[in-house]
């Protein structure tokens, strides 16, 4: 049972590390906050895709009582780290991952550097990891 206990523990720290991370990338002020219309990317670069009801529905979750546009981390880390626990928003597939990567790879080098995906993940006219038609 303890065992039991401490591996869960162990997955929700590990969790907690990666929507940290993902944040950070976002929050452009390092004060805790991001822009809500970047939340369906730093949900997205988590595994999970959304509709975009279930994400509106999401935002609202997190949002101020009072919206100021932007979400804290402190009202984004439990929900997404139940989020995940509950392996909600069926990730997507590996192959779909695999050709959206072999699109932005447009050198064929075999990877994005940092900048290069933080370009791709932050611009407003990128392309959507969760596109229906790929």
């Amino acid at each position: 049972m303890a065992d039991e206990k401490d591996r869960e523990e162990i997955i929700v720290a590990e969790f907690h590390k990666k929507i940290k991370e993902a944040f950070e990338v976002f929050d452009h002020e390092s004060n805790n906050t991001v822009d809500v219309r970047e939340i369906g990317t730093i949900i997205r670069s988590l595994g999970c895709c959304p509709t975009e009801g279930e994400l509106h529905d999401l935002i609202a979750e997190v949002e101020e009582e009072e919206p100021t546009g932007y979400i804290r981390f402190e009202k984004f880390l439990p929900v997404m780290t139940e989020i995940l626990l509950e392996r909600r928003y069926r990730p997507i597939p590996e192959d779909v991952l695999l050709r959206a990567f072999e699109v932005l790879d447009s050198a064929k080098r075999g990877f994005l550097t940092k900048d290069e995906l933080i370009k791709y993940m932050t611009e407003e006219d990128g392309v959507s990891l969760c596109h229906p038609g790929w």
